[in-house]
């Protein structure tokens, strides 16, 4: 047993007694967050404006505060990189998080230096309650990598800039600095392709034992280690590979792929970090939801989807959430974020302790005809139906097809890239669209109305993801494929890779 493995396990029982306080007392956590954002945001521009001098209570703080989504928050942020001070939040930033938006182009998301640290707090804890639960810290001793954006920060009127990976690569503590791969000088190449083969290049002969990163950018390194190995599995390239922690997108489409290359169902963690705030990790072994992080320096809020484009949608806080519903996620943070809509959509399948499961993003969706189809349910339809039928996934993305050029009734576009196909495609099609209109009435009722036929797959090329979003300049790091949308825009850049 190695020193840090050795060290680790008595302070992972002491992190799980303050997660076990977390778990019990999120709501006492909330009220006085909810009281020190306020009274420190009264000494802001933002404070000011909004009257934070008359909120004393979370009814107050829905009269004086609305809702907004970046673009409405733009013009404070604007005045933070112009090097206005106590904007959002007191002083400048720490950093400003630079995410790629789709409305405004590149935002930038303030992190001050009340909220940096809890970023660096969840992703440690996350793998300290890892080990108390199952006792496994073996992978302490051997090395660790994240596959990330670029750690190369510039700056914004004295403020730090970079992608969040890139900005949290600046705060591995001192202890896993040995630890960690890939070297500095490698984690700043811009191009992800080469950033990735120099990673195999570096780590292809390296202990590891820990691996993270999101997904589908995770499935590319590991394939070009193969490719690099003579064809091996990951297991036998990295014998003592111990835990894999992933992020960014839902895991089930990717996983089957991903553990058929390591070799075998490796232990996971997943973790839903933002820009914006760490918001939730996987806490158990035994489930697959996440517990909120209500003691992080976030007042959290919630909004039922059905309400959200209401004039005057309903607000709630923790403590009067309901298991099993959809809700948008609101953030109120340590950073300067008032009543910032995050734009992912969640579930809570726990209040005892508060545990979600994230359902996708309240502005991808489909509802071309009113069926208002989200993200949860393609991916369900289409992962419940390859898991019976041993097909594999490696990514897709569902359009609608309005105007279909042969003049034939509308339909839900699928466009998939197999790893292992269906023998019967249309046989599989079919299988998926039933359980579509098990999971959404409305879309039901648009079939059976022959408003809307049957769902149409179309089967891409190999690696068809991985080029496509090269051609948009969004290869790796923190980017994502959408899963669904309501325009055409990404089907019709996938167009070229259609097979069948």
């Amino acid at each position: 047993m190695g020193i840090k493995e050795a060290l680790s396990k008595p302070f992972a029982l002491f992190v799980s007694l303050q997660i076990n306080k977390l778990r019990k007392n999120a709501i006492q956590f909330q009220e006085q967050i909810f009281q020190d954002l306020i009274k420190t945001g009264i000494k802001t521009a933002f404070g000011k404006d909004h009257q934070f001098e008359k909120i004393k209570t979370y009814e107050d703080f829905k009269k004086h505060v609305p809702i907004r989504d970046y673009e409405a928050l733009k013009p404070y942020i604007d005045r933070v990189i112009q090097g206005e001070e106590n904007v959002l939040w007191p002083g400048k930033p720490a950093y400003l998080a630079k995410t790629s938006g789709t409305t405004s182009g590149v935002k930038y998301i303030p992190i001050s230096k009340d909220s940096m640290p809890e970023h660096i707090r969840a992703a440690r804890n996350a793998l300290l309650n890892y080990i108390h639960e199952t006792g496994h810290a073996s992978f302490t001793d051997g090395k660790m990598i994240f596959l990330q954006g670029s750690s190369e920060l510039q700056t914004k009127a004295g403020i730090p800039v970079g992608r969040l990976s890139g900005i949290v690569a600046h705060h591995v503590p001192d202890y896993l600095l040995k630890n960690r791969m890939p070297s500095d000088s490698v984690n700043r190449i811009e191009d992800w392709e080469a950033k990735v083969d120099a990673i195999v290049e570096e780590t292809i002969n390296q202990n590891m034992t820990l691996i993270s990163g999101i997904p589908p950018w995770c499935q590319m390194y590991f394939d070009r280690l193969s490719e690099k190995a003579g064809g091996k599995k990951i297991k036998d390239i990295f014998p003592n590979f111990k835990l894999f922690v992933y992020g960014g997108v839902n895991y089930q489409p990717y996983r089957a792929k991903i553990e058929e290359s390591i070799g075998f169902a490796i232990d996971s963690i997943e973790t839903y970090p933002a820009s914006e705030g760490f918001i939730a990790y996987q806490d158990s072994q035994k489930t697959n939801d996440l517990l909120l992080l209500a003691d992080a320096g976030m007042f959290f809020e919630f909004i039922p989807t059905e309400t959200y484009f209401d004039e005057n949608p309903v607000r709630l806080n923790l403590k009067e959430v309901e298991l099993n519903k959809n809700y948008a996620i609101i953030l109120n943070t340590n950073a300067g974020l008032w009543g910032y809509s995050l734009g992912d959509t969640v579930k809570f399948t726990s209040i005892n302790p508060y545990k979600i499961v994230v359902t996708g993003r309240i502005k991808h969706f489909i509802s071309a005809f009113g069926e208002h189809v989200i993200g949860e349910e393609v991916e369900q339809a289409l992962m419940q139906v390859a898991r019976k039928e041993g097909v594999e996934i490696i990514e897709f993305t569902v359009a609608p097809q309005v105007n279909p050029p042969t003049g034939e009734l509308p339909f839900h576009e699928w466009l998939v890239e197999f790893g292992k196909a269906p023998e019967d495609l249309a046989s599989f099609s079919k299988k998926v669209d039933q359980q579509m209109q098990q999971k959404n009435i409305y879309y039901a009722d648009l079939i059976e109305g022959n408003i809307l036929q049957p769902l149409k797959i179309r089967t891409l090329k190999r690696n068809a993801f991985i080029d496509y979003m090269r051609t948009q300049g969004k290869l790796g790091g923190q980017n994502k494929v959408p899963r669904l949308a309501n325009d055409r825009v990404i089907a019709k850049g996938l167009e070229s890779y259609i097979l069948l």
